[in-house]
């Protein structure tokens, strides 16, 4: 294969050649960069391009799957990575850090965002009357997210604020009492 000012490097030779060229070959044999500059240049740039295009595209499917980022959701997030920090920081001062719990942790988490934007498509496409379903679901993990954290300060030897373990507890309370409504 050739550019249009060179012939591309692969596995250190060019194509038809015997030579063993620099040390960064194996880079450009998996990305075919060409060895001429200005082309490189081109294809990085064509490169990023084509990661801010898949990203947007990501980031656009995600904005309407979760129902866009509104208030609950900001706080919901900000709950699920407070909540992880907090269980890592209770795995260390305990000597019990371990590779497998905190994959599923992660897994958990996304399985929660899953749950709101599941949520929301109920809302949009079946009951088509506003986010009831996505905003008890957001709330129900808020409620447990926030639970979860106190849990993890008060492992990590923190005292918890009594208002604030209440407020939580009735959040819960709530969210369930939402959930067997519908």
């Amino acid at each position: 294969m050739e550019s249009w000012s060179g012939r591309y490097e692969v596995m250190g030779q060019y194509a038809g050649s015997d030579i063993v060229l620099e040390s960064n070959s194996l880079l450009r044999a998996v990305f075919f960069i060409p060895k001429n500059k200005e082309r490189q240049v081109t294809v990085m740039r064509q490169a990023v391009t084509t990661m801010q295009y898949v990203f947007a595209g990501i980031g656009g499917f995600m904005g309407w799957f979760l129902g866009g980022l509104d208030g609950f959701l900001y706080a919901l997030l900000m709950f699920v990575v407070i909540d992880y920090a907090t269980g890592l920081m209770a795995a260390f001062v305990q000597k019990k850090v371990s590779s497998e719990v905190g994959f599923k942790g992660i897994c958990k988490k996304v399985a929660i965002f899953c749950l709101v934007g599941i949520g929301h498509v109920l809302d949009t496409q079946v009951i088509q009357n506003g986010n009831v379903l996505r905003t008890a679901v957001i709330f129900f993990y808020l409620s447990n997210e926030g639970i979860s954290i106190i849990e993890n300060v008060a492992l990590i030897g923190l005292p918890v604020p009594k208002k604030l373990k209440e407020v939580l507890e009735q959040l819960h309370e709530e969210a369930d009492e939402k959930k067997e409504d519908e």
